[in-house]
Formats: C-alpha cells, sequence, structure tokens
C-alpha cells in the first residue's frame, strides 16, 4: 500500500481470518446425518463390493470378445424345432450386425480418403473403393459369414 492513503477511510485489513464464533452447542444435524448414511450404507456397501470384485478379479475376461459356435441356418432346422429357429434368428441378427459394421468402417475410410486427396482421390483411392466394391458384392451374394 501507497504511504499516503487516508487510514480512516480504508483501514488496514486483518492480518489473520477471524476463528468463527459457534452460536450453537447443539451439533449439526447434516453432519450426523451423512456420518449415519456413511456408516449404515455406504461402506457396507463398498465393502462388500471389493470383496466380491477381489473374488471375480481372477476369473475376469472381456465379454465383448466372446465367440459364439455356428448353427445351423433356419432353412436347416428340423421342424419343430423352436430352439434351432430362436438359435438361427440370434445367429443372423448378430452377422447382420456384424456386416453393418464392417461396411460403416469401409466407408469410414472412403470418406476419410476422399477427404484427404481431395480431387484426385479417384486415382489415390483406388484401393478403398474395390474394397468397399468387394464388400458390396459379397453382401448382395449373402453375407461374408463362411458357413
Amino acid at each position: 500500500m501507497p504511504s499516503d492513503y487516508d487510514k480512516d477511510a480504508y483501514p488496514e485489513p486483518p492480518r489473520q481470518t477471524p476463528i468463527v464464533d459457534k452460536q450453537t452447542t447443539l451439533p449439526n444435524p447434516a453432519l450426523i446425518l451423512t456420518k449415519l448414511f456413511y456408516y449404515s450404507v455406504d461402506l457396507p456397501v463398498t465393502t462388500f463390493r471389493e470383496l466380491v470384485e477381489g473374488i471375480h478379479s481372477g476369473n475376469k475376461y472381456n465379454y465383448y470378445h466372446q465367440k459364439f459356435r455356428r448353427v445351423p441356418e433356419l432353412t436347416e432346422c428340423t421342424e419343430g424345432d423352436y430352439t434351432c429357429y430362436y438359435e438361427a434368428e440370434m445367429q443372423w441378427r448378430r452377422d447382420h450386425k456384424v456386416d453393418q459394421e464392417i461396411v460403416k468402417v469401409v466407408q469410414e475410410r472412403l470418406r476419410a480418403c476422399q477427404q484427404r486427396e481431395g480431387t484426385s482421390y479417384h486415382q489415390n483411392c483406388s484401393k478403398d473403393y474395390m474394397d468397399h466394391s468387394n464388400i458390396l458384392v459379397s453382401l448382395r451374394s449373402g453375407g461374408m459369414h463362411p458357413r
């Protein structure tokens, strides 16, 4: 602070933060409820979860790497075999989703190549065009999944 300021108009700020003077001796109910919730609900649930995770940590597997066995097609199922119908339908749906994702990835690559190459994309993106056309031909001929 400059030495020529008016001390009456602007007194100096306190050097230390004043201690808060409690008005009551009663405990804070919010603090009591928070501790009650922590010790009655949160702590037991967290302890149980950590225990279960410790047990399962040795048996970890990635669900997205699950491999399904190939099942017969719907035309190969015997009449009245509803389990076979269901499995064939689920197999077809999984195959269809995989085909859709493959087409999306190839289309993204083709669009990225077109964006990157600009006006000369016909010449420089011929491999991506061939991949895209081969995938479309294989999809039209019955899918990309072997039997």
